[in-house]
């Protein structure tokens, strides 16, 4: 192949992968120029190839932009996006007035399909979960040995099981919630196909097309995404170091006093919040739900990082009892990414329509890992597991946040949890192209803002980035672009 046909069949492939996200603006001729070593001739006759693929769309004064698919532009998830009228507020947010539509559609592809990305052997710092080494264990096994006797195994196996889940495990984690001063029985607990899946039946149950939900920003790209395709309206809320900007929701739900287009949820991470770290304060979690009452909205906590934060972490779900919010976690984070077992706990009254929900999409979920799982928390075996894994982070993070000062970045928030939130000094969404090339993803942080404009910011997982290696290429690279 030509120079131009390897950098075009490069391009190609990012693009088809997603990695490249439909909207993404392609390096200049110039800039590709110098970052591959290759004439401004090549790369202007692999991007005249790219054109040619429909892959990308040259802008005039503006540059080569990865173009929408056909299959994106016919979607379903592009059709809810453009009736969703999502809405973002302007840096200051001082007036409700300057809310605009949207300009592009958040897009979480390459994020999510970065979590699959296998091959390379080196660690990724854009990874959104532990390493498979330090999740390694023997328990796990033995405990689906446990639950496996072959008469077990034939009676739950050849029917669909309990509706709201597998009862031994919920009445494990009405136990383990107790832990959390969260006061749930077993029949307020449902299981879910992980936690994404609950926070999915909570907004399918509560909302509708065109409805309101405040969402903190920065914030998970899953669930902006997610929020985008059910075709929700999405007010985005700064969230600081004590909790979201009750000013901003304060005005949110006083433009929308008595109407339909009110706010009626809220989504938070109110521990070890992804992707700053930040955790709620017990003053901000009382006004937050001084709010839910006063305008009459519910919380959907999710509380997905559990296993590694404080038991006295100030928890919404516990200061309300489950009247206006609903809590949310799993265990992909800390035991089997695989298993993909979640749970939610919710208001008596909202039960039911819940489990409508989860039974309309899944039926039932399977009975087999629940019971490992519930086996695993009976025996004490999960949380000394946690106990570990807590320790090996501790360590982990005070060398990849020292790794990170050395290497030109600033902390934008105290570190805590799995990930940092760092400022690199350059736009991260060009920065990642570039480290691609050498084998690295990362999380821009363009990807945590609900309108994905540029950004300097970053995640990082600290459990991957201990790695010189990675800090002396991100060095070089940062360095190029200022120049």
């Amino acid at each position: 192949m030509t120079l131009a046909e390897q950098l075009s069949s490069r391009f190609a492939e990012r693009i088809n992968s997603r990695l490249l996200a439909p909207g993404s603006r392609l390096p200049s001729v110039r800039q590709c120029a110098q970052q591959q070593q290759v004439s401004p001739s090549t790369v202007v006759a692999a991007y005249d190839q790219l054109l040619a693929l429909g892959l990308v769309e040259a802008r005039k004064n503006r540059g080569f932009f990865v173009r929408e698919t056909i299959q994106n532009t016919s979607s379903n998830a592009q059709k809810n996006s453009a009736l969703a009228g999502v809405f973002v507020a302007d840096t200051a947010i001082k007036n409700i007035a300057n809310l605009q539509p949207m300009s592009k559609p958040v897009n979480a592809a390459m994020l999510i399909r970065g979590m699959f990305v296998h091959g390379n052997g080196k660690p990724q710092p854009g990874m959104g979960t532990f390493p498979p080494d330090w999740l390694a264990s023997s328990f796990l096994s033995s405990a689906v040995r446990k639950v496996t006797s072959p008469a077990e195994l034939q009676k739950f196996s050849l029917e669909y099981g309990e509706p709201k889940g597998d009862s031994g495990l919920r009445k494990s984690l009405s136990n383990k919630l107790a832990g959390i001063n969260i006061s749930a029985t077993p029949e307020q607990i449902i299981t879910t196909v992980g936690a994404t899946h609950a926070l999915d039946m909570v907004s399918r149950t509560l909302l509708k097309a065109g409805d309101t939900v405040m969402v903190e920003e920065p914030g998970w790209a899953i669930e902006f995404a997610r929020l985008q395709m059910l075709g929700l309206r999405i007010l985005p809320v700064p969230r600081g170091p004590d909790g979201p900007d009750l000013a901003v929701m304060a005005q949110y739900c006083d433009a929308y006093r008595g109407s339909e287009n009110r706010p009626k949820l809220f989504v938070s991470v109110s521990v070890l919040h992804n992707p700053t770290g930040y955790t709620l304060s017990p003053a901000s979690a009382h006004s937050i739900l001084k709010l839910a009452n006063q305008y009459d909205f519910h919380i959907v906590e999710d509380d997905t990082y559990s296993h590694i934060a404080p038991d006295h972490a100030t928890r919404l779900c516990a200061l309300d009892g489950l009247q206006r919010t609903i809590y949310v976690s799993g265990f992909a984070k800390i035991l089997a990414p695989n298993w993909r077992i979640g749970y939610l706990a919710a208001p008596p009254n909202l039960v039911e329509q819940l489990l409508d929900t989860k039974l309309l999409a899944t039926l039932t979920t399977p009975s087999l890992l629940e019971k490992a799982v519930s086996h695993c928390i009976d025996q004490g075996q999960l949380r000394r597991h946690a106990e570990r894994i807590r320790t090996q982070l501790d360590a982990a993070r005070g060398r990849s946040v020292k790794l990170a000062l050395t290497h030109g970045c600033t902390l934008a928030a105290e570190p805590a949890g799995l990930f940092g939130w760092v400022d690199t000094g350059v736009d991260t969404d060009a920065l990642a192209q570039r480290m691609l090339d050498h084998g690295y993803l990362l999380a821009p942080g363009a990807l945590f803002l609900a309108d994905r404009r540029p950004s300097t910011l970053m995640r990082i997982n600290f459990a991957t980035t201990q790695n010189a290696e990675f800090w002396g290429v991100f060095a070089k690279e940062t360095a190029k672009m200022k120049g």
